[in-house]
């Protein structure tokens, strides 16, 4: 399948009553699309990584009432699961694409990555555009604009409290003509993953 972009119907099936409604809409629809990406997009980021990185897309089997608020992919180095590791994400809630890397609360070694994002403070200073945005909580839709976060009481927050998070990337409005146009979207994610790789490749050291 060639990646023709996503529409505003993707978006709504986040309104869509009911866990197997709801699920089936996104594995129809969302899904396929998240396949066709990591299609395009595994061989790139895994040159620009320096590891191959596997695709992973979010199924949700742990759910037996709730429908989810968002669905995602993910790209990782780890084929077997990527929620415990560094990652790429790309994914939707009914009011927004984002594009992470994220760090979540699964994360072992949590405060020794914080300890080095502090350290590197400055340089993060200098390469993250300022209309990129910060989340704290990847189950939540709010995020901070870089230039607006303080980023030493994130990442303090980061490293200390067991559940926090740090994902780190760009939010796109559902229409948003780019992602209207696959091969466009495409390359978007491919030069925010570049701008973020440099993060990415701190924290695997």
């Amino acid at each position: 399948m060639v990646f023709k972009g996503f529409t505003e119907k993707d978006f709504k099936i986040f309104t869509i009553d009911g866990l197997d409604e709801r699920m089936e809409a996104i594995r129809e629809n969302i899904q396929p699309k998240f396949k066709a990406i990591g299609e395009e997009l595994s061989g790139p980021v895994s040159e620009m990584t320096g590891s191959e990185m596997y695709i992973h897309i979010a199924q949700h089997l742990r759910r037996t009432k709730n429908p989810p608020n968002d669905t995602w992919m993910a790209f990782c180095h780890n084929n077997r699961g990527y929620k415990k590791h560094p990652h790429f994400q790309i994914g939707l809630f009914d009011d927004h694409l984002f594009v992470w890397l994220a760090y979540i609360y699964e994360l072992p070694g949590k405060q020794d990555m914080a300890k080095t994002f502090l350290n590197h403070m400055d340089d993060m200073k200098q390469t993250i555009p300022d209309d990129y945005v910060v989340s704290l909580d990847h189950t939540k839709k709010d995020a901070t604009r870089f230039a607006e976060i303080d980023l030493e009481k994130s990442l303090s927050r980061f490293q200390n409290v067991k559940k926090a998070e740090f994902l780190i990337g760009r939010h796109f409005k559902p229409g948003d003509p780019v992602l209207k146009d696959g091969q466009a979207f495409l390359k978007e994610v491919e030069a925010t993953f570049n701008k973020l790789t440099p993060l990415y490749k701190i924290s695997m050291n």
